[in-house]
């Protein structure tokens, strides 16, 4: 990449020697970028046009060399910067400094509650995507958690539009205060991976934008997202890529987006549908536009030769080649051509540190009878870990967000080295789930084949197990295909690899058994009663082992919270109960409409396995009686609640107060209660806090699809304060004019 850059400005060089100096308002970075903008495109031809708006490698697209307009670098994200592949193919470039900070996965920044961190997230990542050169993150994710089997959605922020909004926002403000464009993904509805690229998703009006499109709205709108990508599933008929509804009418016309809009790779198929229907750069469409190939012709892509043929035709005009060329252009500006965007870093102490600290306030403790946690390590002579998740690494696969991580410590090694001499930590691994190692050509180096049977490795793990003063099994779901992985869904909700009968054992010989559950998604516990401590893990990247042992140990006091339920069964999701999941010849009908997760669970008295919300710590709180400075809110005024929450335990440790609005008679459907805020707080021993909310009607309104407008209906409503969805505190009643 350095080199060719090095190239272009050689080309600009040659241009000055050659007396053909470059002049032009977009040349000046002090001048608004709408002048800019213009004043390029008034320069170009019709083949700087047609170049600039698609790809001329795997990651790249051409600038105007001629006019000194720089090439636009893009990597994958959200959880790091993708490894260097080659110029035409998906195999590594074998660089030797590409290994970066492995962040967790977004499934656990969305359970920190913690907008701040949000922001420390995307302003670490902004600075390693800007210490490698690279233009636009291919990143965050935001797509609702519709279903406990989607593959992918361990990239996204979970099934609640509220927290996904409010989470995304600051995590693209730190992203493009490097001078790095967010790319926001993947617009809309891309909720599963079975048949991504032709399913059909039928979805009402009113769940589109309640729950679908909050977080992506929110993402333009106050996030100020430069970029935006395309999703490969169809709506209305449409692929996501060239969707006239999504990109034209609602994300141009209704929510003032300025950016670019970048299809994801291989989701284009409609050249004439590329041209009318908010396209502006097209990347990875394959060898002739249809299929996957080794190498790509990017001339034969559909925003290239075929739309160049079509306006020397005459068939098609350049209206809307323009205005894709200064969606490119102004986020070109942006990024590649800001001249004052900081030089960023790569794999710091600073990015550990934040890692660590997004890692471990991102674990949730989901159960914890008898307090077996935290470990007592002064106590504790022998600590049994069981589980091959404890020395899998888990930051090489899933699809585009594998990573080439600088280090990544595992579980049982973070363990270790926080345990040191105290005790003793004996290893056995129980099962074999996944011995590979690689992914698009990056190796763990990690051997872990097994020539024992799956009855000599729980025989192993029952006698390690048996006088352990803690027995702490690591395991769950991994990063393979039908796991959590782009390009396929899980095939159940039920733990991999034989682990449920060697939970039960472990459960039955030792009463000090911690199951640490490492995955992006809800799993089945049909043990769940037999086990006195459950940990929800997450994939957490470079940082898994210390964050783990922080937490495990007690250095750190949990304060993560679930950001989607986990059901029971899979019967106990809307998405399957009534919504036809993953779909059939090609369909799949939103039939749950807005009852996603705990809205369903509440409408349909399904009690949850963990509730939407829920975290446990190892201190107490106590809340008092929430009130409201106003018993009325006006149409145009804001209304504010307060509650106090007291530290009632002995340690310091942090809450996230949730406040759900009920709306307690409506003129249609509505769910019993809607996360309409949360705060987190941290609290010494016995210290009291005052936590209060203040909103305005939107927070009561529901989308009116007939009129296509939000409609906050006056009558009665109440404020609920919650430590989770299903563990209300308080409750106060007000009305709307």
């Amino acid at each position: 990449m350095k080199t060719i850059k090095l190239v272009l400005l050689l080309t600009l060089f040659a241009f000055a020697a050659n007396g053909q100096e470059m002049k032009g308002v977009y040349l000046d970075d002090t001048k608004p970028v709408e002048e800019r903008v213009e004043d390029a495109i008034s320069q170009m031809t019709l083949d700087d046009k047609i170049a600039i708006i698609h790809a001329q490698s795997k990651f790249s697209s051409p600038g105007v060399p001629r006019l000194g307009i720089p090439e636009l670098w893009m990597t994958d994200g959200p959880h790091g910067i993708r490894t260097e592949v080659l110029w035409d193919e998906w195999e590594q470039a074998g660089w030797t400094n590409d290994s970066v900070i492995a962040f967790p996965a977004l499934t656990c920044l969305a359970s920190t509650w913690n907008e701040d961190l949000s922001l420390l997230y995307g302003q670490s990542i902004g600075e390693e995507a800007r210490f490698r050169e690279k233009d636009v993150l291919l990143g965050p994710g935001v797509n609702i958690y519709r279903s406990p089997l989607n593959g992918r959605n361990f990239e996204y922020m979970g099934e609640d539009p509220y927290l996904a909004s409010t989470m995304v926002v600051p995590y693209i403000k730190g992203v493009q205060e490097n001078g790095v464009a967010a790319c926001v993904k993947h617009y809309a509805l891309n909720n599963q991976e079975t048949d991504r690229h032709t399913i059909n998703v039928n979805v009402d009006d009113r769940a589109l934008y309640e729950i679908y499109l909050p977080a992506f709205k929110a993402a333009v709108q106050e996030g100020n997202a430069w970029a935006i990508m395309g999703s490969y599933n169809r709506y209305q008929n449409q692929q996501g890529c060239h969707n006239e509804r999504l990109l034209v009418e609602i994300l141009r016309n209704e929510w003032g987006f300025d950016g670019a809009v970048v299809s994801d790779w291989g989701g284009v198929h409609n050249t004439m549908e590329a041209i009318k229907n908010g396209l502006d750069l097209e990347f990875g469409t394959w060898t002739d536009g249809l299929t996957m190939g080794a190498t790509n012709t990017y001339d034969s892509y559909h925003l290239a030769n075929p739309y160049r043929k079509l306006i020397k035709s005459g068939e098609v005009g350049t209206e809307e080649l323009d205005q894709k060329v200064r969606n490119v252009l102004r986020l070109n500006f942006r990024t590649a051509m800001n001249r004052n965007k900081p030089w960023g870093s790569l794999g710091s102490p600073e990015h550990s540190r934040a890692a660590r600290k997004i890692a471990e306030e991102g674990i949730v403790l989901l159960k914890n009878e008898n307090d077996v946690l935290p470990i007592d390590i002064d106590k504790a002579e022998k600590i049994a870990v069981i589980g091959e998740n404890a020395i899998k690494m888990m930051t090489v696969g899933g699809g585009s967000s594998s990573l080439k991580a600088l280090y990544e410590i595992s579980p049982l090694d973070g363990l270790r080295e926080r345990v040191g001499t105290q005790a003793e930590v004996v290893y056995a691994r129980g099962y074999v789930g996944d011995a590979t190692g690689s992914y698009n050509g990056v190796v763990t180096g990690q051997d872990l084949t097994e020539v024992r049977s799956a009855d000599e490795l729980m025989k192993e793990a029952l006698e390690v197990a048996e006088d352990a003063d803690y027995v702490i099994f690591v395991g769950g779901l991994n990063k393979s295909q039908h796991q959590d992985s782009e390009g396929a869904d899980r095939l159940s909700m039920d733990l991999p690899y034989n682990q449920d009968k060697l939970i039960r054992k472990l459960a039955g010989i030792n009463t000090n058994l911690v199951v640490v559950n490492i995955s992006g998604n809800a799993v089945a516990m049909p043990w769940v009663d037999e086990v006195p401590a459950i940990v929800q893990g997450w994939y957490l990247g470079s940082e898994t082992g210390t964050a783990l042992a922080s937490v495990l140990v007690g250095d750190a006091n949990p304060s993560g919270k679930l950001p989607f339920s986990f059901p029971v069964k899979l019967n106990d999701n809307s998405a399957h109960s009534v919504g036809g999941f993953p779909g059939e010849d090609g369909q799949v009908h939103y039939t749950e409409g807005i009852f996603v997760g705990y809205r369903w669970h509440e409408r349909e008295n399904i009690e949850p396995l963990f509730s939407f919300g829920h975290g446990l710590s190892y201190t107490t709180f106590k809340y008092g009686k929430v009130t409201a400075n106003k018993t009325e809110l006006n149409p145009d005024g804001k209304i504010t609640f307060s509650v106090e929450v007291k530290n009632t335990g002995k340690r310091e440790g942090s809450e996230i107060v949730q406040l759900y609005i009920h709306d307690m008679q409506a003129s249609v459907a509505r769910p019993v209660k809607e996360l309409k805020g949360f705060k987190k707080v941290s609290l010494q021993p016995g210290e009291t806090k005052t936590v209060t909310f203040t909103i305005d009607k939107t927070a009561l309104s529901f989308f009116d699809a007939e009129k296509h407008v939000w409609v906050a209906e006056p009558g009665d409503f109440e404020a609920v304060i919650g430590a989770s969805s299903a563990d209300v505190k308080s409750k106060i009643r007000f009305s709307l004019k």
